[in-house]
C-alpha cells in the first residue's frame, strides 16, 4: 500500500509540475493557458478519487479548482491575483509530495488560500452593440469557424456519444439513486463537456455544464438526494447540451447561417442553482405526467438495469449502458468519406478480379502455377472484402438505445407504465442502414407506446399486469438482419382496419383481402385509426414514411396483430448496402440478378403443376400452393429463348406468406456483387433495385424481389 501511496504522490507532483508549466507562460487578462490548467486539474480529480491520498493533498486540489471554476465562471481569463496564488500553489503541490513521499511532514496551506471565494454570481452576458439584445432565459452561442473548424466538429462527434451516456446514465440512476458508478460517469461526462466547450470558448455550452457538474458532484458527496424532480432537471440539461450540439453541426455544414445562436440556459441555470444553493422554493418542474411506476425490486450485480418513471428499461445479455470494450486505445478514427472511398474501391477490385479470372484470354493458358495464383488472388481478395465490409459493420446498440427516453417521456405523458426490453444490441449492420433506420424505428416504437399498450386501469380490467411491455429484438436470420417490435398491448382489429379502409376509399366493400393485405392498410398514406388526434400521432402520417425508408433501405416490414394480445413488427434489412450475393438468371440475352436472400428455390414445372384461374391469372402449384406465375420476359420487354414454361425455370422468391414464381430461361449461376446505381434515368423504374458488373464486364440488373412480390396476379403491369 505504501508503493501505491508513493506512485500517487509522484503522479500528483508531475501534473503539479505541469501546472506550473502551462502557468509560466500565462498572463493577466489573457486566457492562454487556462485551459490546459483546468484539464490538468480535472486529471489530478480524477486520479485521486477513491484513492488514499493525504488530506492536505485534497483539500489543496479543492482549493485549485474553486480558483479555476470562479475564472470561469466569471471572465474566463486569468487575473494577477489569481494567477499569483495557482502559481505558489504549483510550487507548493510539488514540495509537499515529496515531503509526504519521504515520510515526512508537508508544509501547511498558507491561511490565505482559504478565503471564501464567490462563485454563485450570475452567469455574466455581454452584448456588444453590434448584436442585439438576446431574450431573457438566453445566452447567445458565439462560436469562431474558420479558425476553430476542426476542433468544433470534433467536439460536436465527440458530445453525441457524451449526451447519450448521460441519458441512459440518468435513466438508470431513476431506478437506483444510489449507483455510485453511474453517478460518477454522468459526473465526468458534464465535466468533459465544460473543459471542450471551455477550450472552445463556447461560454454558455460551458456554464451549464458547470452548473450541472456541480449539481452532480453534491449527490457524489451524498449532500443531495436524487429524486425524479433532480432526474427531470439533468435530462433538460441534457436536452439543452444537445440544442447547442445541433446548433453548432448546422453552422459547420452550412445548414444554417453562420453568427450568434440564442439558446435558453439562464431560466435552466437558476432552476439547477435551485438545488445546488439551496436558495428559497425550487421552481417547478413541468415534465408531463408524475411517476407512474411502481416500485421493483432492486437489480443484482450483472443483471440487467431499467430505467422507471413512465417506463423501464431491460438490456439483454450483451447490452447494458456503461459496457466497456477492451483494446480502446488501439482504435483509430476515421473519416467516413474516406472509409466509404476505400469501400468502394475494394468493390471496384473484386470486380476486376472476377474479370481477369473469367477472360476467355486467361482461361485459354493452360498453366497450374497461373491457376494457383489467381485461386491465391481469388483468396485475398474475397478477405479483403470481408475485411472491408466489416469496417462498415456497427452494433445496433446505440439506436436501441436512443429508444429508451422516447419510451419514458412519451410513457410519462400518457400516464402509462411501460417496460422496454432490448434484446440482441450487439447484432452488426451496416452503418448507413443503422443511421436511417432511427427515425422509422422511433415511429413504430412510439406507436407502440401511444396505440398498443393501453393504460393501467384498462389493462387490469382485462386480467393483464399494469406494466406494459414493448419489446425491441435484433437478431440475423438467413443472412439478413431482422429487427422486430412487439408490444403486448390493445392489438389491431381486423374488422377495424378494414372498415376504415373502405370509408377512406381505399378498398371496396366486396374485394376479398388476406390478412396480410388487411394489416398492410396501415401503410397507405393518411391511413389512421386513432380516435383522436394528438400531439404525439393520430394525422395518419407516418407509416407510409417508415415502409417507403425501409424500401430505400432495400427492406421490408411485415406485420402480425392478434386482437386484444398485442402487435409486431418485424423488419428485413440486408446486412450491408454495397454487396450482395446474388442469383443470376438469364432471359434471352439479358442477365438479370435475384438477390439470394429472397429466393425460395427454383425447378422446371411440368405441365401438370401448371393452370390457369379466373382473376388471378397463370398459376403454378408449389407444394400444394398456388402461387402466380410472373413471366420475366413480358415484364421487361425481351425475346425470350422459349414462351413455354416446361421448357424453362422457375425461380419461386417471397416469403412463405407471399410469394411468386418468376418464369426465366436459365440459371447462369452465383455470384457476390457488387450493387451500383443506375442514374436518374432508371431512378422511378419499378422492379429494379440496382445493377451490377458482372465477371466478363457486362451490367447485370438487380431485380427488386419485394416489388414483384406486391404485382397483383391476373394483372399486366409492366415493372420498366
Amino acid at each position: 500500500m505504501a508503493d501505491e501511496s508513493d506512485n500517487i504522490l509522484t503522479s500528483v507532483a508531475g501534473l503539479s509540475g505541469k501546472i506550473g508549466l502551462e502557468l509560466a507562460f500565462a498572463e493577466p487578462g489573457k486566457d492562454n493557458g487556462l485551459l490546459p490548467v483546468n484539464c490538468l486539474l480535472a486529471e489530478l480529480e480524477d486520479l485521486i478519487a477513491g484513492a488514499a491520498v493525504p488530506a492536505e493533498i485534497t483539500r489543496a486540489i479543492q482549493q485549485a479548482r474553486a480558483w479555476v471554476d470562479a475564472m470561469l465562471n466569471a471572465t474566463a481569463l486569468f487575473d494577477s491575483g489569481t494567477l499569483e496564488r495557482l502559481t505558489d500553489w504549483a510550487n507548493w503541490m510539488q514540495l509537499a509530495c515529496a515531503a509526504l513521499a519521504a515520510g515526512q511532514t508537508a508544509t501547511p496551506l498558507p491561511a490565505a488560500w482559504s478565503e471564501q471565494i464567490q462563485t454563485d454570481a450570475p452567469v455574466p452576458t455581454t452584448v456588444t452593440a453590434s448584436q442585439p439584445v438576446e431574450p431573457a432565459g438566453e445566452i447567445p452561442l458565439q462560436m469562431n469557424i474558420d479558425q476553430d473548424g476542426d476542433l468544433l466538429r470534433e467536439f460536436a462527434n465527440e458530445s453525441h456519444e457524451h449526451l447519450q451516456n448521460i441519458e441512459l446514465g440518468v435513466l438508470k440512476l431513476e431506478e437506483d439513486p444510489q449507483d455510485a458508478e453511474t453517478l460518477n460517469s454522468i459526473f465526468r461526462a458534464f465535466h468533459t463537456f465544460k473543459g471542450g466547450s471551455g477550450l472552445l470558448n463556447l461560454v454558455p455550452v460551458k456554464n451549464l455544464a458547470h452548473e450541472l457538474e456541480s449539481l452532480l458532484d453534491l449527490a457524489r458527496q451524498h449532500k443531495l438526494t436524487i429524486d425524479s424532480e433532480v432526474i427531470n432537471v439533468i435530462l433538460d440539461g441534457g436536452d439543452v447540451l444537445k440544442q447547442f450540439v445541433t446548433e453548432i453541426e448546422a453552422q459547420l455544414s452550412g445548414v444554417k447561417p453562420r453568427g450568434p445562436a440564442l439558446i435558453p440556459t439562464l431560466e435552466l441555470i437558476t432552476l439547477v442553482r435551485s438545488y445546488t444553493q439551496h436558495t428559497g422554493p425550487r421552481p417547478p418542474v413541468d415534465r408531463g405526467a408524475p411517476n407512474t411506476s411502481t416500485a421493483k425490486d432492486a437489480p443484482k450485480s450483472g443483471e440487467p438495469t431499467s430505467a422507471t418513471r413512465g417506463a423501464t428499461t431491460t438490456a439483454g445479455p450483451n447490452g447494458g449502458q456503461g459496457q466497456q470494450h477492451s483494446g480502446a486505445a488501439s482504435s483509430v478514427k476515421v473519416d467516413t468519406l474516406k472509409l466509404d472511398s476505400l469501400v468502394d474501391l475494394i468493390g471496384e477490385m473484386v470486380i476486376a478480379q472476377a474479370q481477369v479470372v473469367q477472360d476467355r484470354n486467361v482461361q485459354s493458358i493452360q498453366s497450374q502455377h497461373l491457376a494457383r495464383n489467381l485461386a491465391q488472388l481469388r483468396r485475398i481478395t474475397n478477405e479483403l472484402q470481408r475485411t472491408g465490409m466489416s469496417l462498415r459493420m456497427v452494433p445496433i446498440r446505440s439506436t436501441f438505445q436512443k429508444m429508451v427516453r422516447l419510451v419514458r417521456d412519451v410513457a410519462a405523458k400518457e400516464g402509462k407504465q411501460i417496460e422496454l426490453k432490448m434484446l440482441g444490441e450487439d447484432t452488426e449492420l451496416d452503418r448507413t442502414i443503422v443511421e436511417q433506420l432511427n427515425d422509422p424505428l422511433v415511429h413504430m416504437v412510439r406507436n407502440s407506446v401511444d396505440h398498443g399498450i393501453e393504460k393501467p386501469d384498462i389493462r387490469k380490467a382485462k386480467g393483464k399486469p399494469e406494466h406494459g411491455l414493448v419489446t425491441l429484438r435484433a437478431f440475423h436470420q438467413g443472412g439478413n438482419i431482422v429487427i422486430q417490435v412487439q408490444d403486448d398491448g390493445a392489438g389491431m382489429s381486423q374488422q377495424r382496419l378494414l372498415a376504415k379502409a373502405i370509408e377512406k376509399g381505399l378498398v371496396t366493400k366486396d374485394q376479398q383481402l388476406s390478412e396480410k393485405e388487411i394489416f398492410d392498410l396501415i401503410f397507405a398514406a393518411g391511413f389512421s385509426t386513432a380516435e383522436k388526434i394528438t400531439e404525439l400521432s393520430g394525422r395518419g402520417v407516418g407509416m407510409d414514411v417508415v415502409r417507403r425508408n425501409i424500401e430505400a433501405l432495400r427492406g421490408k416490414v411485415e406485420i402480425q396483430s392478434v386482437e386484444g394480445r398485442g402487435s409486431t413488427f418485424t423488419i428485413y434489412l440486408p446486412l450491408t448496402l454495397a454487396i450482395i450475393d446474388g442469383l443470376i438468371v438469364g432471359v434471352g440475352e439479358q442477365r438479370y440478378i435475384l438477390p439470394t436472400l429472397g429466393v425460395r428455390e427454383s425447378f422446371r414445372p411440368k405441365a401438370a403443376m401448371l393452370s390457369t384461374i379466373q382473376e388471378r391469372g397463370e398459376v403454378v402449384n408449389v407444394r400444394g400452393h398456388l402461387s402466380p406465375l410472373l413471366r420475366l420476359y413480358d415484364h421487361f420487354h425481351v425475346e425470350p429463348r422459349t414462351t413455354d414454361p416446361t421448357e424453362g425455370v422457375v425461380v419461386v422468391v417471397g416469403t412463405e406468406r407471399e410469394n411468386r414464381c418468376l418464369l426465366v430461361d436459365q440459371l447462369l449461376g452465383k455470384q457476390e456483387v457488387v450493387i451500383k446505381g443506375m442514374g436518374e434515368t432508371f431512378q422511378q423504374a419499378r422492379g429494379l433495385a440496382g445493377a451490377a458488373i458482372l465477371g466478363d464486364g457486362s451490367v447485370g440488373l438487380i431485380l427488386d424481389v419485394d416489388a414483384f412480390v406486391r404485382l397483383k396476379p391476373g394483372v399486366a403491369q409492366k415493372v420498366m
